[in-house]
């Protein structure tokens, strides 16, 4: 006897598993009115993101609250329309912040943290502090101390490694704001890369992504952070050799007051 196959799920369910856009439905040759005004909110969220002020005191004051002094820096991106056009003036210092730094390295650190606006200020703003908040005790656990924090306006990812080799870290965690989706305009990326320098690569370091409360919640990205922290600096590397799987089967369990 042949057992009868399930029924298939229609498009309409798939909207209850993904904030994509599926099944809007037409309207003659066009989009029902509500999915257009929907897409057109969800744009508008997206361009503010990217535009949004980046407040680099208010986030210095709020780690000064939790035990991290932090200095703000800046790149060579004179302005967010420059930032915007020009990529490559995102992964410099600008001079005075390349001075500045060089003043501060009082030697080899371990761990330098580096805050970014990146393309989405609104997702620094909304998310970084939590997420430093939880990090912190994790690394303190294995007796990783973040050596020093800057929060760089104008920066692109590549804007840390040069930040941690002018302050002789021996690695540095990127938090940056990610490119914002017509779904998700707040999500915010880790960026690690061990021994930083200019010319660094992307198969050189590890991205943890989509950091927000509908994405990967911040107590989770924290654990996986700090346990890819923990495997480079024992390892010496980041990148295609460090696998997150193996982060992930290392991970410390959640904390009891969670």
């Amino acid at each position: 006897m042949n057992t009868p196959a399930p029924p298939s799920r229609s498009m309409m369910d798939l909207r209850e598993l993904t904030p994509a856009r599926v099944a809007l439905g037409r309207a003659g040759a066009s989009l029902p009115t509500t999915a257009l005004l929907e897409f057109t909110l969800d744009h508008a969220r997206a361009r503010d993101a990217v535009h949004a002020a980046f407040d680099t005191q208010a986030l210095i004051a709020a780690l000064r609250d939790f035990g991290l002094e932090a200095f703000d820096v800046r790149s060579r991106a004179g302005s967010r329309g420059d930032y915007l056009r020009r990529p490559d003036l995102g992964r410099r210092l600008d001079q005075a912040s390349l001075q500045a730094l060089a003043g501060k390295n009082g030697g080899v650190g371990q761990l330098a943290l580096v805050i970014g606006d990146g393309l989405s200020p609104t997702a620094v703003h909304a998310h970084a502090i939590d997420l430093v908040r939880s990090l912190v005790p994790q690394l303190a656990a294995d007796q990783i101390k973040i050596a020093d924090v800057a929060v760089a306006s104008g920066a692109r990812v590549a804007l840390g490694d040069e930040i941690g080799a002018v302050l002789g870290a021996r690695m540095v965690v990127m938090l940056i704001g990610e490119r914002p989706g017509l779904s998700a305009p707040d999500s915010l990326g880790a960026y690690l890369t061990f021994a930083p320098r200019v010319g660094v690569t992307d198969a050189e370091r590890n991205c943890v992504s989509n950091i927000r409360p509908d994405g990967l919640p911040i107590e989770n990205a924290a654990r996986l952070i700090a346990s890819l922290v923990r495997l480079a600096l024992t390892r010496k590397l980041t990148g295609l050799a460090l696998k997150q799987d193996e982060a992930l089967a290392l991970m410390a369990p959640p904390r009891s007051d969670q």
